[in-house]
């Protein structure tokens, strides 16, 4: 599974000092990303579906969620 989501526990949030983490937004759109790194991100508000073409896998997730992308997944946000 190249992407994880999770609900995290406030243990999570400080163990990752996710309150120091930048933030990043977008309007409403579909576009490809891939990613160089592992990356894992907490949403603070919205929801969304990304697609992985080459596996069909499909994850939504929403404010609250903990989602971690792997390495060298390239994907679709919609």
């Amino acid at each position: 599974m190249k992407m994880k989501k999770k609900i995290p526990t406030e243990a999570d949030l400080k163990r990752l000092e996710v309150e120091s983490w930048g933030t990043w937004s977008k309007e409403v759109s579909e576009f490809d990303w891939s990613y160089g790194d592992t990356e894992t991100c907490y949403i603070l508000d919205g929801e969304v579906e990304v697609t992985d073409p080459a596996s069909g896998e499909k994850i939504e997730f929403k404010k609250g969620d903990l989602v971690q992308f792997e390495k060298g997944l390239k994907c679709v946000w919609n």
